[in-house]
């Protein structure tokens, strides 16, 4: 079946591409025949139809989502007075500062601003104050399909991929006054183009164009009656300038625009505009009201050229939003149940403790949240990532999920023993009891600060496969790497599946610890605390934990017989139990 491709933003908010029903208004979500989905339409045209396939989605109503150009994100190529009529009505308009031919000898180009294209059925802005001669101008797109060169007009159809419908309004005096096209054609919203995009080979080859102005017939004409034919214009723009795939070239407006009639029929709030084309549908767009604000500012604000690294999740599914970032989060158990939240470690997340689920869920309401820039919280490039930071979100998004604020045990693993006791310092009404599996020194010793900002470095430069063996290697009893390979598959799995930025930049907030001292002893006599480490644990040895046992005032040190620092994955039975004991949970 050819494909009427459509741009649109689904209800869970993410970007795709469908085939767009004209007759039904129904919306069907295409793929790549591997079944990954379709964002945009630059990768239907690099794909080839071929390679694009219907989804296994259901189809869905075009009003349940937002539309949006078919293509998009680049200035639009268009050419003026392409055809003979509208060539003169533009001479005779006192309007045109141009060179007065009839018929140019050469084609006319210049360009409108990505800022200025909007979808189908979106509204024109009056642009008050800045014209009062708005004026509509219906227009076949072309699509280029690959890049070129010098390209030869002979073959120029060859690099046209399909076409679509384009509008291009234009502020006649500022055309005029500029001596130029470009100010009077880029206002914001003048560039309407859809509502789908066709591949010319599902096309006729003589498109038939027509304009409508609340119903009238304004404008009637077909893409043979060009003074300079798309081949030419190809020929001519690739002459000293590359064109790529998904470049719009908007062919040019036939006769009837509103300032060739006497009196001149200029656009007014609540006109609406439609241009049809042979097989293209027809796209609409009314003219705003004088006073609807320039939405087109929001856009380009909410527009980042910041990256933003660990983006995992569909349509936001699971996140939380806290301040200015997003965090994974779950809750599962009781809700009136005593509650639990977990911290993970360095190259960890929240599934981490998934062998303490089953059972504390039964009794308890367990807070699962992964720190930002692991498991699927995704971490910006302006967040630095610090051990008060991590506190700070462990603190917003409990306090969210549970408004009353009761204390809740902090079961923490590594790192997040820092994170833990760091948020139970600072948040005392807020925790009942720790529960801390292998705490590393505070402060950070100085060859474990500068260790860790080398590991940063390399997993920035190498990804986490340089590092892997030997954090397993090193976090591993010599019993579990002798007789616990599913230990040593789930430590190595925790480890590749980490986004290596969100990594790095845990490793450097690590590092940074080194620089402050938690003064556990300031821990409330009420806040007991169990202490949990392995016998080859060198990330968290004995005598680290015994200093912690003297300095926190209720609390007790565990330790497991041939574990290193991977405790769960070494030890499940050791350490559910010692956990179930510490809570009071039946066995």
């Amino acid at each position: 079946m050819p494909f009427s491709y459509c741009a649109y933003i689904d209800p869970s908010g993410e970007h795709r591409i469908g085939h767009l029903d004209l007759d039904t208004e129904q919306i069907q979500p295409l793929a790549f025949v591997s079944g990954t989905r379709l964002s945009n339409l630059y990768e239907v045209i690099e794909a080839g139809e071929n390679n694009i396939a219907a989804s296994q989605e259901n189809s869905i109503a075009l009003s349940d989502v937002q539309l949006l150009p078919p293509i998009s994100g680049r200035d639009t190529l268009a050419v003026g007075k392409n055809y003979v009529e509208h060539a003169k009505e533009f001479n005779s308009s006192g309007f045109d500062a141009s060179d007065k031919n009839d018929q140019p000898t050469l084609p006319v180009i210049f360009t409108k601003r990505a800022t200025s294209t909007v979808a189908h059925g979106e509204p024109v802005l009056l642009h008050p104050g800045f014209t009062e001669t708005l004026d509509y101008e219906g227009e076949i797109g072309v699509i280029i399909g690959k890049a070129g060169h010098k390209i030869p007009e002979s073959e120029a159809m060859d690099y046209v991929w399909g076409y679509t419908i384009i509008n291009d309004f234009t502020a006649r005096e500022r055309q005029r006054d500029h001596k130029q096209f470009f100010i009077g054609k880029s206002p914001d919203t003048y560039c309407p183009i859809g509502p789908v995009a066709v591949p010319k080979e599902h096309l006729p080859t003589n498109l038939q164009v027509q304009t409508f102005v609340n119903g009238e017939k304004r404008q009637d004409a077909t893409i043979d009656q060009l003074i300079f034919s798309v081949p030419h214009l190809i020929a001519c723009l690739s002459q000293a300038q590359t064109l790529q795939p998904g470049d719009t070239i908007a062919t040019g407006t036939p006769y009837g625009v509103g300032f060739g009639f006497r009196p001149m029929k200029f656009l007014k709030a609540g006109d609406e505009v439609k241009v049809s084309v042979t097989g293209l549908g027809t796209l609409r767009n009314p003219i705003a009201s004088p006073d609807v604000i320039n939405y087109t500012v929001d856009r380009v604000k909410a527009q980042s050229s910041i990256s933003v690294s660990n983006l995992r999740t569909r349509g936001h599914n699971g996140l939380v939003k806290i301040g200015n970032k997003e965090l994974f989060y779950q809750f599962k158990g009781q809700t009136d149940g005593p509650h639990i939240i977990f911290v993970h470690g360095l190259g960890g997340s929240s599934t981490y403790f998934s062998p303490l689920y089953e059972k504390l869920q039964a009794t308890h309401g367990l807070h699962l949240i992964d720190l930002e820039g692991h498991g699927l919280s995704p971490t910006s490039a302006l967040s630095n990532l610090t051990i008060e930071s991590f506190a700070s979100d462990i603190r917003e998004v409990y306090t969210l999920a549970r408004p009353d604020s009761k204390p809740a045990t902090v079961i923490a693993h590594s790192m997040g023993c820092l994170i833990a006791l760091k948020f139970a310092l600072e948040n005392t009404s807020l925790v009942s009891s720790l529960v801390l599996m292998g705490p590393p020194p505070s402060p950070l010793p100085q060859a474990g600060s500068t260790e860790s900002f080398a590991r940063a470095e390399t997993v920035r430069s190498k990804g986490m496969l340089a590092v892997v063996d030997a954090i397993v290697s090193a976090g591993l009893s010599s019993k579990t790497k002798a007789s616990n390979p599913l230990a040593v598959t789930a430590a190595r799995l925790s480890l590749l599946g980490q986004d290596p930025e969100g990594y790095a930049k845990a490793c450097m907030a690590l590092a940074r610890s080194a620089g402050e001292i938690l003064e556990v002893s300031q821990l409330p006599a009420e806040c007991k605390t169990l202490i949990l480490t392995g016998t080859e644990d060198a990330v968290s040895p004995q005598a680290v934990c015994s200093a912690y046992g003297q300095d926190i005032k209720s609390s007790e040190v565990k330790i497991l017989d041939d574990v290193a620092h991977w405790h769960l994955f070494e030890d499940v039975k050791g350490v559910s139990d010692a956990v179930y004991s510490f809570l009071g949970v039946n066995e």
